[in-house]
């Protein structure tokens, strides 16, 4: 799609045929503000009729006939400006459905690496609500528009019939409107515009990150820090409502005085004309007929403020759009390569997250030989997630490569990269269905017998017993709720299931409790036999059996070898696993 096009023209390529239905009800919406001016004439001719039988109005003729035509205009531009909003109506929910529609596949072959960190409020806001922002424009503020634009072209026409004087002064007001207009929408106050939109993707996904954080906020007996940032989120948008309030409030103060005050340049003009008109009656007619019109105009500009509003915010959203579309997905291979074997390996391999400038990973070169366990170790932020995000192709890396079976990943289809790996990562989260349908989506052929095997081995009995229908349990329905462990037991279940000939585990147990991560570590057991497997653990107890243990440091690989190698070497590890043993016997001191 062209992004130099217009905003109209870009919309328009959502809709396909259904275009036509949004240049029909525009034409339909022209019509219908011709139409809905003639009843003014109408009216006018009454009161002329009136003022022609003066004094004995009993003379006057026409009233009914004419108070039946402005009346029937009047339905006939009603309905009229119905079909106009029927066939925008229809255009417009179709170019948000297709936006959304293209949103959906758009992220679907994103990597997983790009939804690590983001908002899920934000994401919401710039698929959703964004999309559906386009439908107040296209549906309704487009074919107003049209409708206001004929209205200046309909005074022109009655210049010629009625008073030209009178004609041209009723433009004068459209004129000073149409200045003021484009200060308020344009410079300083269009960028206002992008901060609002900004400030309310903030406060939509602030909301929603609180809102699932408040079972948290209430066990840990949080007050004002709990809610922090949606404090700061609605601060920040209210800053930006008073500055933009302030920036308008003197030229919409004077949009609105011209926009209804058109009688404070009409009635003393009027009077002036009628001072000096050779035939007053007919002078004195022509003012009220632009008295009785005046107010048309009015509401023609308010329609016009209200969708050059909705135009600056459509192109916002189109920018979000585009944003969100442009971002690059991973190239997949026409040709995929299957892996000979289940190692893993890397070479000299460096990355840096997308918008960051420090390296996550720096020239690290590692191999693991299937079968066997290996640890990642090392301190916070030392690389190892990310390390084990890039096996899975979370993302690519800058520089070097990463095999699986000699095999470059990115030579490897998503699906087998995927179907070869079972990852048990420390933050699982397991969907609101039945335990059963969560296990399937490891094996959706699975068996009841292949099911219950997989949650035996992941030590899942008693937790299953305790469900009011056992497997078949919709958690987080009736206040069925599982803890943190079982959480990650039910995972290890999926894992087991799964049983891919290799194994990631990121902080399995770092959440569990002691009986819990007991049962985690027995489940395990069942879990990495005859797999390559990759356990990253801040508990360095549990990675002392590891056949190597690799050692992070800043991103960089400092050190590699079994346990007893690397507490002989007194150096990195050595360091590290000594205060996790310091940190074991901690304990807290009674006050004397």
């Amino acid at each position: 799609m062209d992004k130099k096009n217009t905003s109209f023209t870009r919309l328009f390529n959502f809709a396909g045929n259904y275009r036509y239905l949004t240049y029909t009800g525009c034409l339909l919406s022209g019509l219908s503000a011709i139409m809905g001016l003639l009843p003014y004439i109408f009216i006018w001719l009454c009161i002329k009729s009136l003022f022609t039988a003066v004094p004995d109005i009993s003379m006057a003729t026409g009233i009914i006939r004419y108070g039946l035509w402005a009346l029937g205009l009047t339905l006939v531009s009603m309905l009229i400006y119905f079909c106009a909003l029927m066939c925008t109506h229809l255009s417009a929910f179709r170019i948000s459905r297709n936006m959304k529609s293209l949103a959906m596949h758009t992220i679907l072959n994103f990597p997983l690496g790009y939804f690590e960190g983001k908002d899920s409020g934000k994401l919401r806001k710039q698929i959703d609500d964004n999309a559906d922002m386009t439908e107040t424009l296209l549906a309704h503020n487009l074919p107003d528009l049209v409708g206001a634009f004929v209205t200046p072209v309909a005074v022109l026409v009655f210049l010629a019939v009625f008073d030209w004087k009178l004609g041209l002064l009723c433009l004068v007001p459209f004129v000073l409107s149409f200045l003021i207009l484009a200060k308020m929408m344009t410079g300083d106050n269009a960028k206002s515009m992008v901060k609002y939109q900004a400030s309310l993707e903030n406060m939509s996904g602030s909301a929603v990150e609180y809102v699932r954080g408040i079972p948290v906020v209430k066990t840990f007996q949080q007050t004002v820090y709990s809610f922090k940032d949606l404090y700061e989120a609605i601060k920040s948008y209210g800053k930006w409502a008073t500055e933009y309030s302030h920036a308008c409030r003197v030229p919409y103060t004077g949009f609105i005085m011209i926009i209804n005050g058109f009688f404070a340049l009409l009635i003393p003009v009027g009077i002036i004309l009628l001072r000096h008109s050779a035939d007053f009656a007919a002078t004195l007619l022509d003012i009220v007929f632009y008295i009785l019109f005046t107010p048309v105009c009015a509401v023609m500009m308010n329609k016009i403020m209200y969708a050059t509003e909705s135009m600056q915010q459509v192109q916002i959203v189109l920018t979000k759009f585009d944003q969100l579309t442009d971002f690059e997905p991973l190239k997949q291979p026409r040709q995929p390569l299957q892996p000979r074997n289940m190692s893993i390996g890397f070479k000299n391999v460096s990355f840096t997250y997308p918008g960051t400038t420090d390296k996550a990973l720096d020239d690290v070169s590692m191999t693991m030989e299937p079968g066997k366990t290996y640890a990642l170790v090392g301190a916070s932020g030392s690389g190892k997630t990310t390390a084990a995000a890039l096996i899975l192709r979370f993302w690519d890396p800058d520089s070097g490569r990463i095999t699986i079976g000699g095999i470059d990943i990115r030579d490897m289809s998503e699906k087998d990269i995927l179907d070869n790996i079972s990852f048990v990562f420390q933050d699982n989260r397991l969907f609101k269905t039945t335990i059963r349908e969560n296990l399937l989506m490891a094996k959706p052929g699975a068996t009841d017998e292949e099911l219950n095997e997989a949650l035996s081995a992941a030590r899942c009995d008693e937790i299953i017993s305790n469900l009011p229908h056992g497997i078949n349990t919709v958690l987080g329905s009736k206040g069925t709720y599982l803890s943190g462990g079982e959480t990650q037991r039910i995972a290890l279940a999926r894992a087991i299931l799964k049983d891919a000939p290799i194994v990631i585990l990121d902080e399995a147990t770092a959440f569990a409790d002691p009986e819990n991560e007991y049962q985690i570590q027995k489940a395990f057991e069942t879990l990495v036999q005859n797999k390559t497997v990759l356990m990253i653990a801040h508990r360095l107890s549990s990675v002392k059996n590891a056949d190597r243990i690799f050692v992070l440091n800043r991103g960089r690989l400092v050190e590699e070898g079994t346990h007893k190698e690397l507490m002989k070497a007194k150096k990195e590890y050595a360091r590290l696993y000594e205060e996790f043993t310091t940190s074991l016997s901690w304990k807290v001191a009674k006050e004397a």
